[in-house]
C-alpha cells in the first residue's frame, strides 16, 4: 500500500507584520524627504522669478534703444509687481491684480506681477530706472531682490551702464555665485 504524503506548496504574498513595517519605513523615509523637497521647491521658484526679471531688464534695455526712446521698469513692492514702460516714473503703476494703468502718452509694455500663493517677495532699493535709448545706460543704479518664505534670495545689481549681475546671498540659490 502506497502512502500519500502532502507537500506544503510555498506561500505567496506578505504577511501583515511586513506589510505593515514597510508602510512604516516608509512613512518615515517621506517625512524626512518633505523638509528637503519644499526646498527644492522654493528655490526653483525664486530661480524662476530671478531669471524672468533679468530677461525683463535686458528687454527693457534693448527697447530702449530699438525705440530710440527711454524705458521705464517701475517697481511697487507694496504689490509685488513692476512694469516696463515708456513715459516718466508717474505715469504707469501697476497694481496687485490686471494690468498696468498708463496716464497720458506712456505706454506699459510689459506687467509682472508675483502670484501670493509662490510666496516670493520683490524688494528694490529704486522706485523706478530708464535706460537710456543712446547708450543702454541705466538711471539710477539698482539692487533688486527675489526673497522666498524660507529666506533663500537672489540678487540683480543694474549698474550705470546697464548691465545686471545676478548673485545669491550666501549661496542660498544653487547656480548663482555668492553675494
Amino acid at each position: 500500500m502506497k502512502t500519500k504524503s502532502f507537500v506544503k506548496a510555498p506561500a505567496h504574498g506578505f504577511t501583515l507584520v511586513e506589510l505593515v513595517a514597510v508602510v512604516a519605513v516608509t512613512g518615515i523615509v517621506a517625512t524626512a524627504a518633505v523638509p528637503s523637497l519644499s526646498g527644492l521647491v522654493d528655490t526653483q521658484r525664486i530661480s524662476g522669478v530671478a531669471s524672468e526679471l533679468a530677461s525683463d531688464l535686458q528687454y527693457a534695455r534693448s527697447e530702449a534703444v530699438q525705440r530710440n526712446q527711454g524705458v521705464r521698469v517701475s517697481f511697487r513692492v507694496d504689490a509685488a509687481c513692476y512694469v516696463i514702460h515708456t513715459g516718466s516714473a508717474d505715469q504707469c503703476q501697476c497694481a496687485a491684480s490686471g494690468p498696468a494703468t498708463c496716464e497720458g502718452d506712456a505706454q506699459a509694455l510689459k506687467t509682472v506681477t508675483l502670484d501670493d500663493t509662490r510666496r516670493i517677495g520683490l524688494h528694490s532699493n529704486v522706485a523706478s530706472m530708464v535706460f537710456d535709448p543712446v547708450h543702454g545706460t541705466a538711471s539710477p543704479a539698482a539692487t533688486l531682490r527675489i526673497t522666498g518664505p524660507q529666506g533663500r534670495s537672489v540678487q540683480h545689481t543694474v549698474n550705470i551702464m546697464g548691465r545686471v549681475r545676478s548673485c545669491s546671498p550666501l549661496s542660498s540659490v544653487s547656480g548663482y555665485r555668492t553675494c
